[in-house]
C-alpha cells in the first residue's frame, strides 16, 4: 500500500484495540462483517470513503454526519491530484491480486504509453495544466504492473481498438501498438483480441474492470462520461462477470492475438 493508505490502516486498527474491540465487535458499531475489518487491517482490501465515514460517524464524537472526520479526511489525502470520484477505485486498483480490463474503445490506461494518455485527456474539455497532472496520475498507476511483485492484468480488447486513429497521428499509435506488444509478452500480462467476426457481443455495451481484492472479494469499475463508478453489489457484480466470461470466449487465444496486434503495428507508419 501506499504510505498514506498505510497509515490510516495503522491508525484504524489503533483506534479499535484503544477501544478494547474485537473485529466483529468494532464491525458490529460500524455495520461491517469481521472478515470485513479483519481484510482492511491486514492489507486484503483498501479502506474506502464509505468505510471511514462509518468509523467517523460511531467513533468520532465531533465528526459531520456528511463530511466526516478524522478518517474521512485521511483518506482525502490519499491523491490530490485524481478526482474525488476517482480516488476510491485508485485504491483498489492498487491492492488488487488480479485485475481483468475490458475495452471495446480505448487502450486500457494500466497499458497506455505517454503519448496517448495525453492524446486523450487533450480534447479540449480539460484546461493544460488539468490535463498535465492526470497524464502524471495515469503513468503513476501503471506501476502496479511494472513493480517487482506486479499485479496480474488480463485485457481483452475489441480489435477496433488497434485501429482508430489518435488526433491524426499515426506515429502516437504506431508506439502505442508496439507498447501492446512488449506488454503482452509480460508473463503477468495477457492481452486477448475479439475481431469482427464476432459480431455483435455482449461488452460491446460498455467497458469494465473487475478487480479481484487480497480476501478473494471481486469489485468494479465502470466508467461513464461524466464519472466513473464502483460497483459491489452482488447482483451486478454477477452480471460483469458473466459479460467478462462471455467476452472473453469470444476472444483470440493469447499467441493468436499477439499476432494480430503485430499485423496492427505495421498498418501504423
Amino acid at each position: 500500500m501506499g504510505s498514506v493508505t498505510d497509515y490510516v490502516v495503522m491508525e484504524l486498527r489503533l483506534l479499535r484495540t484503544t477501544l478494547g474491540l474485537s473485529q466483529e465487535d468494532f464491525g458490529r458499531t460500524i455495520g461491517y462483517s469481521a472478515s470485513h475489518v479483519s481484510s482492511v487491517e491486514t492489507g486484503g482490501r483498501p479502506p474506502t470513503t464509505d468505510y471511514a465515514l462509518a468509523v467517523d460517524r460511531a467513533h468520532d464524537p465531533g465528526c459531520d454526519r456528511q463530511q466526516g472526520g478524522r478518517f474521512t479526511r485521511m483518506l482525502r489525502e490519499l491523491s490530490k491530484v485524481d478526482p474525488e470520484w476517482l480516488r476510491e477505485w485508485i485504491g483498489l486498483e492498487r491492492e488488487a491480486t488480479l485485475l481483468r480490463w475490458y475495452e471495446p474503445a480505448f487502450v486500457p490506461g494500466l497499458l497506455q504509453t505517454e503519448a496517448y494518455a495525453r492524446a486523450m485527456f487533450a480534447t479540449g474539455l480539460l484546461p493544460p495544466d488539468d490535463v498535465e497532472q492526470r497524464v502524471v496520475s495515469r503513468l503513476e498507476r501503471q506501476t502496479i504492473v511494472t513493480r517487482e511483485v506486479p499485479t496480474p492484468l488480463v485485457a481483452v480488447l475489441d480489435a477496433m481498438v488497434l485501429r482508430r486513429q489518435i488526433n491524426g497521428h499515426a506515429s502516437v499509435m504506431r508506439e502505442q501498438i508496439d507498447h501492446l506488444v512488449k506488454m503482452a509478452e509480460l508473463p503477468h500480462v495477457q492481452i486477448l483480441v475479439v475481431t469482427e467476426e464476432a459480431g455483435v457481443y455482449p461488452g460491446l455495451q460498455g467497458g469494465f474492470i473487475l478487480a479481484t481484492l487480497g480476501d478473494g472479494s471481486v469489485v468494479a469499475h465502470l466508467d461513464h462520461q461524466v464519472r466513473a463508478q464502483v460497483v459491489n453489489g452482488a447482483d451486478d457484480l454477477a452480471n460483469l462477470q458473466r459479460t467478462w466470461e462471455s467476452t472473453r470466449g469470444e476472444a483470440l487465444s493469447r499467441r493468436q492475438s499477439l499476432d494480430l496486434i503485430k499485423e496492427a503495428a505495421q498498418t501504423w507508419t
